[in-house]
């Protein structure tokens, strides 16, 4: 397990299912970005690298038959095989990836490229990528212009500590333009619709550092979060929530 964050070790392996069931899928528009954007088709092979539960793999699934997907966590790559049992799944992380030079039309990092955005990690993805070969990024990310949205984010904020998130921009750092192009950004609006249970409390308790919490704070966070559910007007009562999302893909091509 060297490379891996404590938190997300902790987190992801003691909340997997509760990760699986809680998470939001992505919007169609996706499957044309990866197409056009990444040059996916059926004759790409294709690496999914922090594969996790398998949620962006499924939706990698339908265009690429050539499918690897890489998770280091043992319990999140268990969901995987249960959900998508003919995808090749490996053990291994960014720094080590366990395939070939040279042996990938597209590698594709979702909701994952903040826990290992480094130097040495794109060294690795540079490695496996064919010459011309693409990586993409995707985040789901929160829309906090939603006022109980943001009561959310005050909720687990300060839990956070020194565990990497996509919203802080340093995963940027890592582009100094030596093994791949700038990041190139598109966005996509989308709403994960379900129960409260599972839009707010399977989503943000399976938070890598809320995950990782003491029994005593975890127990504070879910009280917090339940409350707000049972007090907002736009939540209390209702069987059905649509959380607002803005998933944001980026693009990126190896250089040479």
């Amino acid at each position: 397990m060297t490379g891996v964050h404590t938190s997300a070790q902790q987190g992801f392996s003691t909340q997997a299912v509760t990760y699986a069931q809680g998470r939001p899928d992505y919007p169609r528009q996706l499957t044309g970005w990866l197409a056009e954007a990444l040059q996916i088709s059926a004759q790409s092979t294709v690496v999914d690298l922090g594969a996790g539960t398998g949620k962006f793999t499924r939706l990698l699934s339908s265009l690429a038959p050539t499918l690897i997907a890489v998770e280091p966590v043992a319990e999140m790559g268990a969901q995987l095989a249960k959900l998508l049992p003919d995808v090749r799944l490996l053990d291994g992380t960014a720094e080590s990836i366990p395939l070939a030079s040279a042996s990938a039309d597209a590698l594709v990092c979702a909701q994952a490229f903040h826990w290992f955005s480094t130097r040495a990690a794109l060294a690795e993805i540079h490695r496996v990528l064919k010459p011309g070969g693409r990586l993409g990024l995707v985040w789901n990310v929160r829309d906090e212009s939603v006022d109980w949205v943001a009561a959310i984010t005050q909720i687990i904020t300060p839990y956070e500590g020194d565990t990497p998130r996509f919203h802080s921009g340093r995963w940027r750092e890592a582009f100094t333009g030596e093994y791949f192009s700038a990041p190139q950004v598109t966005c996509f609006a989308y709403h994960h619709v379900g129960s409260p249970q599972e839009v707010i409390m399977d989503r943000f308790l399976s938070v890598s550092f809320i995950a990782a919490l003491p029994p005593a704070e975890k127990a504070t966070v879910t009280g917090q979060l339940r409350t707000l559910i049972d007090t907002h007007p736009a939540l209390q009562g209702r069987d059905t929530v649509a959380f607002p999302y803005q998933t944001q893909a980026y693009r990126c091509e190896r250089l040479s």
